[in-house]
């Protein structure tokens, strides 16, 4: 047996954005994830379905298995010749004890590859406004690990460190919190130091309290802090109130579920995040093309007979088309039929196959569509609808009552599917989660089917469509329709919900 690989990959801050290009490319190829709790949800949920999953937990006195067997079971997996990741939060090397994970994989002649993280003592003060580093306060930086083993004095030069007059960032300091301020006192800082602490930094869940070295752990227990939290001790914290950007961003604070299926590119997600939203992007939905496409192969025999073609999704159209390139057909097989998409989603997937929708309806459903369409025909016009296993019967009626002989074949099934790795029901019993986007009836039944025993009635709900407000509304969640079915309407009506909080 080939002996594998193992890549020890930084997953950075939390927010997915800061995940890099290329942690991203070699997370794509794991065979095998092993994962901590510093890892963001975002980067969590880009882990492949076909990978095995392993978490090693790591988080302050809170560790799932013991540093010793993470490094065997990194060992155990690449000598069965796997693709192995450690997907570590921040960076593998800054107090991720990589080093010791390396140790036994050089030992025994385990190929490896180090990806660094975006490390959070500077992303998580950059998200908050505060540069680490400003030539007229500072011109040195000081990590420190704020994390003291039980009943043992810090290991800590508090003199050597105040004498640098640099900025000082400690990681994993809040439970020591009180002992790290009165360390520096101790060493001769001034008690009017500015110091800040900041939770949670590039997500929703980010917060700060600006105080000085003397004040900070009153301040803290005062407004509260949670975990993961870092402590930067230095004069470019005054900076943070004009310069803070992340909270100026229209839906900064909000974390927002964009429910999707496996195999399509969220844009809905891509443009939540430009508007400063923390997104957690789930699988809600799999569609799978259909083994038997027998009716759709007859079809492609008597494609002249057809004046009509219909489109009910950009999955229908890729399906459709991978069906006429298997058969050895071209895009001439479809002659002068007429093609209708049921909107601008699908005609865009058309246009990749140089296609142009010859009709869209005014508003993006099917009921809409059916109607719409019907007003187009002539008695005894033959239409083809290639489509989902269970679609709206309302189209193919509005259709038959205009006279029309209708071929609706199934070509894909919608499996309905949730995440192994992310607790959808506790994310919103634990109020984590400030909206939910739903893009189709098929991903409300997909995010029911997988928060079974959920209170939809706390669920916010921005939908599009009418079809999918009202598969919404029978699990009483409380729901809002975008004015128009397109994406920047619905991103338009996520922001007027957080406005109106």
């Amino acid at each position: 047996m080939s002996v594998g690989k193992v890549w020890l990959v930084g997953a950075g801050p939390g927010d997915v954005g800061l995940f890099t290009m290329k942690g991203m490319e070699v997370l794509q190829q794991a065979e095998v994830v092993v994962y901590d709790s510093l890892v963001g949800q975002g980067v969590l949920s880009k882990i492949p379905a076909k990978a095995q999953l392993i978490n090693v937990g790591k988080r302050a006195n809170h560790h799932t298995m013991p540093q010793e067997e993470i490094n065997k079971v990194l060992l155990d997996e690449a000598q069965k010749g796997k693709r192995v990741v450690r997907l570590k939060g921040g960076d593998p090397f800054l107090f991720g004890r990589g080093g010791e994970e390396l140790e036994l994989l050089t030992e025994y002649g385990i190929p490896y590859e180090v990806v660094p993280g975006v490390t959070s003592p500077l992303s998580v003060p950059a998200y908050n406004g505060i540069p680490v580093t400003h030539r007229d306060f500072t011109s040195s930086l000081h990590i420190i690990t704020g994390h003291k083993r039980a009943g043992k004095e810090y290991d800590i030069d508090f003199e050597a460190l105040v004498r640098t007059k640099g900025t000082l960032v400690f990681l994993m300091g809040v439970a020591a919190l009180s002992d790290i301020c009165s360390g520096l006192l101790k060493g001769g800082m001034e008690p009017d130091m500015p110091a800040a602490i900041l939770q949670k930094g590039t997500t929703a869940g980010q917060k700060r309290i600006i105080a000085t070295v003397s004040t900070l752990k009153e301040e803290v227990d005062r407004q509260g802090i949670e975990t993961p939290a870092i402590i930067v001790v230095g004069r470019v914290c005054t900076l943070a109130d004009d310069f803070a950007w992340y909270e100026r961003l229209p839906l900064a604070g909000w974390k927002v579920l964009v429910t999707r299926p496996r195999n399509m590119i969220s844009r809905t997600a891509a443009k939540l995040r430009e508007k400063g939203a923390e997104v957690l992007e789930l699988p809600a939905i799999r569609t799978e093309a259909l083994a038997d496409q027998t009716r759709l192969h007859e079809a492609f025999r008597k494609m002249e007979s057809y004046q009509w073609m219909v489109f009910t999704s950009p999955t229908g159209v890729d399906i459709f088309f991978g069906e006429v390139k298997k058969q050895g057909l071209d895009i001439r097989c479809l002659g002068n039929i007429k093609i209708a998409a049921i909107g601008e989603g699908t005609q865009k997937k058309l246009k990749e196959y140089c296609l142009k929708a010859d009709f869209i309806p005014t508003v993006y459903d099917g009921d809409t569509l059916g109607k719409e369409l019907a007003e187009k025909l002539s008695a005894g016009d033959h239409i083809l609808i290639p489509r989902a296993e269970k679609g709206n019967e309302n189209l193919v009626k509005y259709l038959e009552q205009a006279g029309a002989l209708v071929d609706d074949v199934p070509t894909y099934a919608t499996v309905y599917e949730c995440s192994p790795l992310i607790d959808e029901k506790k994310e919103f019993e634990d109020g984590n989660i400030d909206c939910v986007v739903f893009t189709s009836a098929s991903t409300v039944k997909g995010f029911v089917e997988g928060t079974k025993g959920l209170d939809y009635t706390k669920v916010k709900a921005a939908c599009i469509g009418k079809q999918t407000k009202a598969a919404a509304d029978q699990y009483g969640m409380e729901t809002y329709m975008s004015e128009k079915a397109t994406i920047d309407s619905l991103i338009c009506l996520v922001e007027q919900l957080k406005r109106s909080e």
